[in-house]
């Protein structure tokens, strides 16, 4: 029994409709007919035998008509037989890495809604239709499933440190629209799959695709869905610290690649001020005796100062050329067709 409710259950949930009724229930005359979307929902896996069956199964219940795709990234156990047994369309990604398997999933796969969601049975399938449905009815192009748990096992307290913090750097730096950034649960357009870059290799996928929504504003939303512990011999593959690393440095990337301006408008200022300090320090005792007596320190002011300036010229050429590249993603973005309604 789920234990959380959305901010849309009182409207879709309540009433009991669950998967394939959610599209089928009757609609008012007057409003416009909505047709029913192609489903796809692509599962990233590496070995995950003792779950992938089980999640497979969970979506199937919740989504009768949508069509479940496993990616396998080179598993080493039954992640691919036991997910084509219970029903999946299991395809094979080579290159190791979270970010490699979605950029794999949303080339090949082809569909009008994309539930993405990990294999490790954790997310709770049957708040996809709701989160389908807000799609839809809002016309969105991702809706973000926010991961509440009161198991503590579910999700570990450094895990909830490290995605307060940098969900938190992420919405001060961009926006202030998802509190759970790096939630791997997700509902998205065709429109977002087939526009996006899908740059990252690892597990700052997350990051990447939210910074995305928000550079080009797009409309999105979250909902909160209930969070579960692994099945039992199922492990974790998330690192705490190398792969929190990688999310902060994936961070800086996108603040210096997005927010050219301010990343290097932050460098000028840390080269400016200590070494204009050093400077007025040296002019003041030339203007004092009429001497330069500390050449080096003179050097080395003027050097930061310079330096400094060029991080501000950089500045002002580069956000130049990172609005050019919003406008040519967005300009892509537009070219595929938005949703039916």
């Amino acid at each position: 029994m789920r234990d959380y409710a959305t901010p849309y259950d009182t409207d879709l949930m309540g009433s009991g409709l669950l998967g394939d009724e959610l599209f089928d229930r009757p609609l008012d005359a007057a409003a416009p007919a909505m047709t029913e979307p192609r489903v796809a929902v692509i599962l990233p896996c590496h070995n995950e035998a003792a779950a992938i069956g089980q999640t497979v199964r969970a979506f199937r219940a919740a989504l009768p008509r949508a069509e479940i795709y496993v990616y396998d990234n080179n598993s080493t156990d039954d992640t691919a037989a036991l997910a084509r047994a219970a029903g999946a369309l299991v395809r094979h990604e080579p290159r190791k890495g979270k970010g490699n398997v979605v950029r794999r999933m949303f080339a090949d796969v082809d569909a009008d809604v994309y539930v993405m969601a990990d294999g490790d049975a954790t997310y709770d399938a049957p708040s996809a239709p709701a989160m389908i449905a807000r799609l839809r009815e809002g016309g969105l192009d991702m809706v973000n499933g926010a991961r509440r748990s009161r198991d503590a096992a579910a999700y570990r307290a450094g895990h909830r440190f490290g995605n307060r913090l940098l969900s938190g750097l992420v919405r001060r730096l961009f926006s202030r629209q998802f509190d759970d950034m790096l939630s791997g649960y997700r509902v998205f357009s065709r429109r977002f799959v087939k526009s996006f870059p899908a740059l990252s290799q690892g597990f700052e996928i997350e990051t990447e695709l939210t910074v995305h929504t928000l550079q080009l504003r797009m409309p999105a939303d979250e909902i909160e869905t209930p969070y579960y512990a692994r099945p039992e011999n199922s492990t974790s593959k998330l690192s705490t610290w190398s792969d929190g690393f990688r999310i902060l440095k994936m961070i800086g990337l996108l603040v210096k690649e997005e927010k050219p301006m301010q990343f290097f408008s932050a460098i000028a200022a840390l080269l400016f001020l200590p070494s204009a300090a050093v400077f007025l320090s040296v002019l003041g005792d030339f203007l004092e005796t009429g001497l330069v007596a500390r050449f080096p320190s003179l050097f080395v002011s003027l050097s930061g100062i310079g330096l400094a300036a060029l991080s501000l010229v950089c500045a002002v050429i580069l956000e130049t050329v990172a609005r050019g590249r919003r406008e040519a993603r967005y300009m892509t973005y537009l070219q595929i067709p938005g949703p039916q309604g």
